[in-house]
Parts: structure tokens; sequence; C-alpha cells
């Protein structure tokens, strides 16, 4: 690679700042909001790829990409420009950039005392370089001892990711080893650097696989620094402001796109297993989940398919039903819809070389194309060759949401699970048809898994637009949270996996995905023993997406009643999820709606205690649930470290109060999740919840846990049919509340917006056994508020 060295200042832009480099690249600096600004350079004064499918600031980007020089979305603000002898600075109110010689960038933020800080700076020797006749692009970072990265998605180990290298390739890494497996399933390249000052972003808009070295590299030539390279592509990235990790993280959200909004139900318990549909008689196998459920008393919403019901012999081919192991599909839907149990079918991208239908869809040039050949690009895929299917091509969306909607959707099966989609075509130079301007595979290939569920989704919200579509996807980009839930892939059972697919978890949760979770039990290996089955039931119930799922190498299945022994603690275990349904539904809509992380590290909302910034087992469920989750065999107590805050903590289950900022031990014997709640929270549970249902859902509470002495603070509650769309015209109900405490009483106003009429009438205010204050609700002595 060369690096870029000399630069004139070729042209001023209203959106941008735009040099000459070394007599034929262009580099541009665009001022996209106040502390938003964005590097793009054009090799020999051209993009590689003319198009982004990754940032959607205001809404989703066409099918064929957004254009990548365009700055829609942005509220452009206006900019300053000074030329000096050490270059140029552009500058907002809020951020700058100095532009220096030979070219190197050095930022800075304006600090809330009105003064300009450092933020961050490329390194000052060779910080850009380009293959000018091929592929690869480079940046190069200074990297200062007192900051730590987070972020980059799904990746393994700590979720302090300093001092280490990661590379982005998405592969199908079956029982990969959650402490230090690296390349996963996932593309983000996006890092979160804390300093001590501020924190920033860096988003590196390039769908080809790079590499992020956030520390593991020295070199003697040069000042310690961290480094992007990207096989191809173009160099283009967007540097933000926080000045907080969460402020960092929100941004991300508004700069990919926002969460979507899905049902309510698939907050419920999803079971799953691959050996029901492998099974000869999978319907039947299928059937007596449903029994099985009811008589353990074990509350489900919905049941995943997975591949086993396309199966011929032992291979699976998308879209093709084995008669033999399910005759009857649609009686089947029925009876788990019957049951209150929503059905979501496996589907691959891929045609295996003997798919019954492979002949026809190459026919009809619906696969990516070999780069030497006119031909389909055969790659291995599940013990096979096949090819993949060209998202980049409508007429392969078509086939797509045409065999979704009469193999599934007219089955009765009304969501999606998109699996095995990363796309592991590895002849760079295989030729997708692009919409109309061919693309080469190494530029685009974790956007087709992105394409693939845009294409589901959309067939599913034809099919029933009433209805808020649910969707799964295991690979895909930054931007999958517009259409999908989403999980850690297949994890390998055993206790060091339960400890870091929680770090795994949140780790994409700081990344934009909010909406998460893990194959609860373990998917491959050696089944679970009776200990480690319990506590990640425990653990899973706690996070946004919980499904029990396995593929156990001796044939075994991962159930709520594998172990009768320890069904209790399980029953209970899901039991809480469910009591709990309310508070994740309100953490889904403010996901939603305010850009708010469901699943977060300690740290990110007591960044002042720098205690929270050591790896931890903890995390929070929201700004007010502290999940203690049991992560090693034998422990009876849990060491857990209370962030310093205001109020002070509440023992979720004894109501003891205990003051931030301290290590305290708790008990937790093996059918006990320890948890916590932060003084001053308020949670809305239920009692009465067996399954999503609207209708039945008859009963509220609202947990209290008032600060000590005196204090306030303020909550909200969502609520609403859980389905449909009509919360878009106000038909939901937005129930805020003020908590006003002093050593005498406790007072609760509420206010409410919005036209929905719950089942559920009255909301009864519940404080810990050992509360003596009185409590009043909108300045009345009661404990009872009335809808």
């Amino acid at each position: 690679m060369k690096t870029l060295k000399n630069w004139v200042l070729h042209h001023q832009g209203s959106d941008h700042v735009e040099l000459k480099v070394d007599d034929r690249h262009l580099f541009r600096i665009y001022v996209l909001e106040p502390a938003l600004f964005r590097v793009l350079i054009k090799r020999n004064g051209e993009l590689a790829l003319g198009r982004t499918w990754s940032i959607a600031p205001e809404q989703d980007v066409p099918w064929e990409g957004r254009a990548r020089e365009s700055s829609e979305g942005f509220s452009l603000p206006a900019f300053k420009l000074d030329q000096h002898e050490h270059g140029l600075t552009i500058s907002t109110d809020r951020l700058r950039v100095t532009v220096h010689r030979p070219l190197w960038l050095a930022w800075e933020f304006r600090d809330e005392a009105g003064e300009w800080q450092a933020l961050a700076s490329d390194r000052p020797t060779s910080a850009y370089l380009l293959n000018t006749h091929g592929d690869g692009v480079a940046h190069y970072q200074r990297r200062h001892k007192e900051e730590n990265y987070y972020g980059l998605g799904e990746k393994a180990g700590d979720l302090n990711r300093t001092g280490r290298r990661f590379e982005m390739r998405n592969l199908d890494a079956m029982g990969y080893n959650a402490a230090s497996t690296d390349p996963l399933y996932k593309h983000i390249p996006f890092t979160i650097t804390r300093g001590e000052r501020a924190s920033f972003g860096l988003f590196y808009d390039n769908l080809s696989s790079c590499w992020l070295d956030l520390g593991n590299e020295i070199d003697n030539y040069h000042l310690a620094y961290r480094r992007y390279e990207a096989q191809a592509g173009d160099l283009d990235y967007y540097l933000f402001l926080g000045p907080s990790v969460l402020d960092v993280t929100k941004a991300f959200v508004r700069l990919t796109g926002k969460t979507f909004f899905g049902p309510k139900w698939s907050l419920g318990y999803s079971g799953s297993t691959m050996h029901y549909t492998d099974a000869p008689d999978a319907q039947n196998q299928l059937m007596k989940f449903i029994e099985l459920c009811r008589q353990h008393d074990i509350p489900c919403d919905s049941f995943q398919l997975s591949s086993g019901y396309t199966s011929i012999n032992n291979k699976r081919y998308v879209f093709n039903w084995n008669y033999d192991k399910v005759p009857q599909p649609k009686v089947m839907s029925q009876a788990f819809l019957d049951a209150g149990m929503k059905l979501a079918a496996n589907i691959k991208p891929c045609l295996l070389q003997d798919h019954p239908k492979y002949q026809e869809v190459a026919a009809q040039g619906l696969f990516i194309r070999d780069s030497e050949h006119d031909a389909p690009e055969r790659s291995s895929f599940w013990d096979d060759e096949g090819s993949h299917l060209d998202f980049t091509n409508p007429a392969t969306v078509k086939w797509w949401q045409d065999n979704v909607t009469s193999q599934l959707l007219e089955m009765g099966i009304g969501s999606t699970w998109n699996d095995n989609n990363e796309f592991e075509v590895w002849d760079g130079e295989a030729r997708c048809q692009g919409f109309g301007q061919e693309i080469a595979i190494k530029h685009i290939r974790p956007v087709m898994p992105l394409l693939m569920m845009r294409a589901s989704m959309e067939a599913q919200q034809r099919f029933a637009p009433q209805q808020r579509p649910y969707l799964i996807s295991r690979s895909g980009c930054a931007g999958m949270q517009r259409y999908v839930q989403t999980w850690s892939g297949d994890n390998r059972t055993n206790w060091q996996t339960l400890r870091y697919n929680t770090r795994m978890g949140l780790g994409m949760s700081l990344s934009g995905l909010y909406n998460v979770g893990h194959d609860v039990g373990g998917f491959s290996g050696d089944k679970p023993d009776a200990e480690l089955f319990v506590r990640w039931v425990q653990n899973g119930v706690m996070h946004p997406r919980f499904t029990i799922h396995s593929w156990n190498d001796d044939h075994t299945v991962n159930e709520p009643w594998m172990y009768p022994a320890v069904t209790p603690a399980i029953r209970e275990a899901i039991k809480l999820r469910y009591r709990l349904l309310p508070y994740f539904y309100t953490l889904l809509w403010q996901a939603c709606a305010d850009d708010e992380p469901m699943l977060r590290p300690t740290f990110l909302d007591h960044e002042h205690d720098a205690r929270t910034l050591a790896e931890t087992d903890d995390f929070l469920l929201g700004r007010d649930v502290l999940v203690a989750s049991v992560v090693e065999p034998g422990a009876r107590e849990r060491q857990v470290y209370l962030p310093d805050n205001a109020g002070g903590w509440y023992d979720f289950h004894s109501g003891q109060w205990f003051c931030g900022g301290q290590t305290i031990t708790l008990d937790a014997p093996l059918e006990r999740l320890p948890l916590l709640v932060r003084a001053g929270a308020a949670l809305p549970v239920s009692n009465r919840l067996r399954h999503v249902d609207a209708a039945q859902d008859d009963n509220r509470e609202l947990l209290l846990y008032p600060h000590q002495g005196t204090g306030a603070d303020k909550g909200m509650l969502f609520d609403d049919d859980g389905e449909s769309h009509a919360w878009k015209q106000g038909h939901a109900l937005w129930l805020h509340w003020e908590i006003s405490c002093t050593n005498e009483r406790i007072d609760i106003r509420f206010t409410r917006e919005g036209d929905y009429q719950p089942a559920w009438k009255a909301l009864s205010v519940v404080l810990p056994q050992q509360e003596t204050r009185t409590l009043f609700i909108n300045g009345e002595k009661t404990d009872r508020y009335v809808l």
C-alpha cells in the first residue's frame, strides 16, 4: 500500500471540504451534524462502490442502496474553514478537525466550559494507505494508554476490546469458543473509544472483509497506534462525539437505522431444537411439545422449526417440505396457534446442487455468478456444494418472497428464521447482479443477509399487513436492527460459554443490536448438566430473546423438563420472565422509540464510577434491574458490586436495601437468580400470563422501590394490543409517573397518553415489605391507580 501524503485544498461545498492528495486522489471531510463528521477517500477520483446499505439516518435505504455520496437525512450545519501554517481546520460549535501536513487529522471537542480538548488523532506517520492499482485500504490512528475500546458487535472474549485484533469475515462458526474464536457471524466495524474526557464512535462503512487492531500490534517506527484495514472497497468512515458511551451507542443507531418494533409475543419463551425436526416422526415430536408445556406448566409463546422439516435423507433443501416427517403442516401449525404459540421456520439462502428446484433457479439466473464462467458460483454448504441466491437481483427477491408465502405463510407459519446466511462465497470476484450494476461479491458479502431478511420481512408484511412482523437472522451487518431479532449463533455447551455469551450480548447491544439473546443451554457439544442448565435458563430469561435451542452430540434435547429434579427451578425462572414481561415490553418500546439499549453494561449508566469499568459477569436490564448471573459450578453465593448511585439498590427477592458503591454477597441457591433493583425505579409486572394474550392480561402491578429519605425519579409503562401498528395512530397506552419521597411519605403521580384500554383496569402499587412510609397516588392516600 502507498501512503497518502501531499494535499491541497481543492473545493469547498455546502456539506464538505475536498482535498486533492498526491495529485490524484480526492479526500473529503463532510460535516453532517454538529458532532458528526465523515471522511471519504475517492481513489483516483472514483469510488469502488458507489452505494451503501448501512447508513439510514431518516428512513430505510432503497433496495439498490443509498448513494454513497449522499448527505440526505442529516442537518448539515454551517461550519467554519480556517487555513493556517499547520494546514486547515474545519469546525462546528462542538467538534473540529485539523488537517496536517503530510496528511493526518487531529480531532478536538468543545467541553462544557467551552474549551477545546483533544479527542482523537491519526498517526502522524503514514495515516492513510491505499493500493493505488488494486484493492485494499488502511487507516491508522493514535492509541493512548488511557483509552478503552468497545463495540465491534458480536465478538468473543471480554467486553473491553483493548489490546486485541479482530477480523470481520462472516463465518458459520459452529461450536465456537466464546472466549476466543474470531471471526464470527456478523460484520460491524464500529468501535467506541472511551477516553478520560469524552467518548467517540468510529464506524467504517465498508462491507468487504476487514481487520481492526486495537493495540495488539506495535512498530518501532511509529507512535502507539490502532489500525483498520479492508481487503477491498472504499475508505469511508464516520466519527462522532459522545460525550458518554451511551451517547455514542444511541448516535450509531440513529446513523444506521432504528430498531424494529416487533410483536409482544416475541418476548416470550420460544422453544426450539434440531432434534424434533430431524426425527422421522417430526410432526409427532413437535405436537408433543405443546402437551409437555401444558403438563409441566411452562409458559410458551412460540416455537422455531429447525431445518429438518426440509430434509431429503440427511441434507436440507430450503422450501422443500418433507411430508413423510410432517404430513400435515397446516394441521400442525393450527395446533400451535390454538395453544397460543406462533411458529417461525428456518430458511437458508443456498440451494444444494441436487436441490429439486436448482435447475429451475439456475435457468432464471437467480444465483451469484462464478467469476470466470457464465455459471452459478459453487461453494461448500451443509456437507455438499451449493449456489447462493443473489438478493441484488429483483427476480431473486420475487422468487424468494413467492416461496416464503406459499411454503410458509400459507401453511400457517407466520415468521421466518433466516439462518446459515453468512454467504461464504470465497471467490471474491464472483458476480452479483447489483440491481442492474454488476458488483463483485467481495464488496457486498455482508449485505446479502441484510437483503435476504428484508425480502422475508416484506413477504410477511404483504401477507399480514395489519400485524407487526417478527424475523430472526443469524448473520448480517450494521443496519440489521431495522428488520430482525438476532442471537449469538451456534454456541458450545460449557460454563465458559455462559459467562462470555453475556459479554458478547453486551457487545452487540453497545453496537446497536438491542434485540439479542443466545441459545440457552448451549447448542452444540455435550448436553448441559442439571446445574449448568438451570443457571443458563436463569441468565437467558433476562435477555430480550429467550430461546432454549440445541443440537447435542448425544441426540438429547434441551427442554425445560429435561431434568425432573430441577424442573421446578426452570419453571420459576421462566415464570419470572413472564412476570417481568410488561417491563421487557416497555424496554422494547424505548429501544425502538428512544434508541435505548435493553441490555446494558453496568458502566453505561454509571461512568462516573470507575469500578464499573472492570470486566464483570453482571449486567443491567434497562437502567433499573441489575442481573447477577451465577456462572460458576457449585456457587451458592454471589458477590455483586453495586454501582455508586444516589439512591442505592434493593434486593428484588427480599426487598433489603443496600448502599451503592460497595461489593455485597448475596445468597444464590440453585433455584434463585440474584437480582437487584435501582432505588427510585418502578417495575411494571403481571401475574396472569401463560402466553401473551392482550384479552387475558387483566392484572398489572407496579413494584415501587423508593429512595431512602428524600429523592425523586420518573419512569413509564408502554402497552398496546401487542401485534398491530395501531400505536402509530395513538392507539396505545403511555403511562408516565413521577415519584417523590420524603422521610414521611411517598408520592407517585401518574399521567397517561393514548387511547388504548388494556384488559387490566387498575395498577396496584406494591412497596418493599420493610417500607413504612405512607403512599399517595395523585394526592390520594391509596395503593391503587385506576385507568
